[in-house]
């Protein structure tokens, strides 16, 4: 199993944390079960957000395609610049 990446660690802690104080707030609850509750389901969001959050894979990158130079300008050829005298 892949190690989660800084940004789902992130986006996985901030969903716990506002989650939990969204649903503490909306519930007003007050009793140890549901507070375990909350905490619980908070948890569990948290940690489906980090695991949905897009992961950049190794070979998921486009293929560098290099681009095309515009031609160079034809040089002068050496009799057309050697003076004829």
């Amino acid at each position: 199993m892949p190690r989660p990446t800084p940004a789902q660690i992130t986006y996985g802690s901030a969903t716990v944390v506002f989650s939990t104080l969204a649903m503490l707030l909306l519930s007003q609850t007050s009793s140890g079960f549901g507070i375990a509750v909350i905490a619980v389901a908070a948890l569990a969001l948290g940690l489906f957000v980090a695991v949905a959050f897009p992961v950049p894979r190794a070979g998921s990158r486009r293929p560098r395609v290099p681009r095309e130079r515009a031609p160079l300008p034809a040089e002068p050829r050496l009799s057309e610049t050697s003076v004829h005298g």
